[in-house]
């Protein structure tokens, strides 16, 4: 019977995505540096929303996200009919994917690019395009190169994961006037918050009817075990992605927090303050030891090594000290370690171990 239950062309072709590591044999007092989560949590004001979540847990939530729709508005100064809410941004990447991009069509994004382009994109039964990056950043003449007339969608995660890199609004400008008529323009802001002054592709994305921008609050806000992303884009793509949208795919807790953390602008320039010092810190530090990494803008750096084994060396000796870090060969970078910006006492923690390291070898 086994033999004739069978899924669709490609999806046993997609690798299981592996998320960051949590828990270290035998340490009650690890910290997790794996996942680039904010170290602060959310807002006070997210907190006690969330409290009070519970006394409508019987309550269906509302199918449009009205509410929050406004609040993103408000803040983003955006039209809230051009955003939908999804379970992270993950979810408006996958709803991209359904709508857009099928068997034939091809979908771009570049080497080093968020793992779940590619799984979303062989799950629509579509082809995944790897394009190279320049000194792992995003080379938007490479991208032009790849793209033709099977081209559906373009992913571009600014800052990137797990680089940290970023390219300005003159390239992602030039990109999405580049593009085929055909083919819609991702820019991924997952980190968009930790850059001062950056709204993220927001300005790009009014102007054009080809370019679409994912956010999330899984991040800065610290909401990630919520699970709460959002997308901006043209009415015609919204639309469509509201179509194929599960009606009730955010609870009324999720909706609500959400609300509280993004009206909460004080907390996000806290955060970001901090990130900024403690990433410069720990980036100097490294450096200082022969271990360096490009500018990052978001809230992790990308550590090099000489060598493979040198960098899982690197992380076999930080486990022995309680300290979880990313390694990313899967995302083409063996020699390196993705190392989250946790807060002063962590960063202190993870350069000292590393230097414990450096010294041994």
């Amino acid at each position: 019977m086994t033999e004739f239950i069978r899924p669709q062309p490609g999806i046993l072709d997609i690798d299981l995505y592996q998320g960051g590591a949590a828990h270290v044999a035998g340490r009650s007092d690890a910290v997790k540096l794996s996942s680039n989560e904010n170290p602060f949590g959310p807002s006070d004001k997210a907190k006690e929303v969330f409290q009070r979540a519970v006394h409508k847990l019987h309550r269906y939530p509302s199918t449009d996200h009205a509410a929050l729709r406004q609040a993103i508005g408000d803040v983003h100064r955006l039209d809230p009919a051009r955003i939908i809410c999804g379970v992270g941004s993950d979810e408006i990447i996958g709803l991209l994917c359904n709508a857009y991009a099928g068997k034939g069509d091809e979908v771009v994004f570049t080497e080093h690019g968020f793992l779940m382009y590619r799984i979303y994109t062989m799950a629509a039964g579509a082809r995944p395009v790897v394009v190279k990056e320049r000194d792992r950043t995003t080379d938007v003449d490479a991208i032009l190169a790849a793209c033709r007339a099977k081209t559906r969608l373009v992913f571009i995660a600014n800052p990137n994961n797990p680089t940290g890199t970023m390219i300005g609004l003159p390239e992602i400008e030039r990109l999405a006037a580049g593009l085929p008529q055909q083919a819609i323009l991702v820019i991924d802001g997952a980190y968009a918050e930790y850059v001062d002054g950056y709204d993220g592709g927001a300005t790009l994305v009014t102007a054009r009817e080809n370019v679409v921008m994912t956010r999330t609050f899984s991040k800065i806000y610290g909401l990630g075990g919520l699970r709460i992303g959002w997308g901006y884009g043209p009415k015609h793509i919204i639309d469509v992605l509201n179509r194929v949208r599960g009606p009730f795919n955010l609870s009324s807790a999720q909706l609500e927090t959400a609300e509280a953390a993004v009206r909460d602008q004080d907390h996000v320039v806290r955060c970001r303050t901090d990130n900024a010092r403690m990433r410069g810190w720990l980036a100097e530090a490294l450096a200082e030891m022969g271990v360096p990494s490009d500018t990052s803008t978001a809230n992790f750096i990308l550590a090099r090594f000489a060598s493979r084994e040198e960098a899982e060396a690197c992380d076999d000796f930080l486990q022995t000290q309680g300290l979880i870090v990313r390694r990313v060969a899967g995302y083409g970078l063996p020699n390196c370690l993705r190392i989250t910006i946790g807060d002063e006492a962590s960063c202190r923690r993870v350069a000292h171990a590393i230097g414990q390291f450096k010294g041994q070898r």
